[in-house]
């Protein structure tokens, strides 16, 4: 289930990068960070009171036509579009300004939960500032201090108490759910079109988190899978079209919803630091993944692009070679059989359970045939392992220090658990514990 999303708005300077950092930085519940989704930004996992969510900054937006206002102006309407709650931020030392009502006037279209925080609050003295804010006609301000942390704890209550309420999950197990990511114009919508018109037995038509979202439950070979469309941004001029990178930001949310994600990648172009940063975020929410490299037609001599291009991958992807590749056009579209055998495939790993004795033989011969370096201080010793859940595949491996354990050799571990079972497309979580 897709988590959350709140973002920050605000004009220049107002402190909203401050409260950001503030948010994610310093809260004990940090689950992750990904940087790079897009060049400027930073987009984070953080939850407050054991409540999960997603958490975006952006660019200042202001009346003047100053260089990149334009650019920064659409990446927060997109912010604002796909958010669920929005805080607006203000400065509580220079008062309203012109940028404030613009913004105000913005939110308000938006018809999102709004919460304004008057920044810059920094003592009891300055507390009377927040009151020309009721002007923008958006609720009670709150008054906050990004740089000391006042007032943010009071600031995330009501964030959490106007979160939206979890949706209901499937109810049947057996519903594979997959997201197709990829930059613009690569062929998701095609390939959406190709997965779903040709089957008869629509279980259901949900409508997305986003408007421009939409999940499909479909049947195909007597089994159901859920496919959660992101489609591209929707064209509004030349600007609009040239920020295609900001497309991200949905993906993200298309990611969180599903058990695999299919990452599409233009046969033509290559392999771009978007997908990188896509497939990225999928790595990091441990998903499932397949790369379909798409319009396949297009190229000339294809064997020696397939070779070519796996070469590249595993290059550019170090860490990414139990993820399955598909060359396809959506065009022609002659492999969906092989791609539906994939996906299952790709499922069957992901939710994969070791028995407790066989996943010990393993870990114990891997140590016999490759003691662990020293590192630390001391040597690594794995006393025991237990698969503690699957989607994604999680093991705990009980250790006399975790702090032993170098980068190197547990990938090692990984390794040898890969080599003893197909676990294709899926990766494998491994927790350190200490034995008490």
């Amino acid at each position: 289930m897709s988590l959350p999303l709140v973002a920050i708005v605000g004009s220049p300077s107002v402190g909203k990068s401050t409260i950001y950092n503030r948010i994610v930085g310093e809260k004990k519940s940090i689950v992750e960070e990904t940087r790079g989704v897009t060049r400027d930004r930073i987009y984070s996992k953080t939850s407050w009171l054991t409540i999960p969510f997603n958490i975006v900054d952006t660019g200042g937006i202001e009346v003047e036509n100053k260089p990149f206002q334009e650019q920064i102006r659409i990446q927060a309407e997109i912010a604002i579009d796909e958010a669920d709650v929005i805080i607006f931020v203000v400065d509580g030392k220079i008062g309203l300004n012109e940028d404030d009502y613009l913004i105000a006037k913005m939110l308000r279209k938006a018809k999102k939960p709004i919460i304004l925080a008057v920044n810059k609050i920094d003592n009891i003295e300055q507390i009377n500032n927040i009151y020309e804010f009721y002007a923008l006609s958006l609720g009670d301000p709150i008054a906050v201090s990004g740089e000391h942390g006042i007032g943010i704890g009071d600031l995330l209550d009501k964030v959490i108490n106007v979160l939206p309420k979890k949706e209901d999950e499937l109810k049947n197990e057996n519903v594979i759910s997959f997201s197709l990511i990829g930059r613009p114009n690569v062929g998701k919508s095609s390939l959406f079109n190709k997965l779903v018109d040709e089957n008869r037995m629509i279980v259901s038509n949900i409508e997305g988190t986003t408007r421009d979202s939409i999940d499909l439950t479909f049947s195909y070979n007597d089994k159901l899978y859920q496919v959660i469309d992101t489609a591209g941004l929707k064209k509004r001029g030349k600007i609009y079209e040239a920020i295609d990178k900001y497309a991200a930001l949905r993906a993200l949310r298309s990611i969180d919803k599903c058990d695999i994600a299919l990452l599409l990648i233009d046969a033509k172009d290559g392999i771009r630091e978007q997908d990188k940063h896509v497939v990225g975020y999928a790595i990091e929410a441990k998903k499932a993944i397949i790369v379909i490299i798409n319009k396949c037609d297009l190229v000339d001599d294809l064997n020696n692009f397939k070779k070519e291009f796996k070469e590249k991958f595993i290059t550019e992807f170090k860490f990414l070679d139990y993820v399955p590749l598909i060359f396809t056009s959506t065009i022609k579209f002659n492999n969906k059989k092989e791609l539906f055998k994939i996906i299952d495939e790709v499922y069957e790993s992901y939710t994969f359970e070791i028995k407790t004795s066989v996943l010990n033989d393993i870990i114990q011969e891997a140590q016999m045939m490759n003691e662990s370096p020293d590192f630390n201080g001391g040597r690594v010793r794995i006393y025991y392992a237990q698969q503690i859940s699957s989607k994604p595949l999680t093991i705990a491996l009980f250790v006399n220090d975790p702090k032993f354990m170098h980068f190197s050799y547990l990938r090692y571990i990984e390794n040898r658990i890969r080599d003893s079972f197909s676990l294709i497309g899926s990766p494998i979580n491994l927790v350190l514990r200490k034995r008490k």
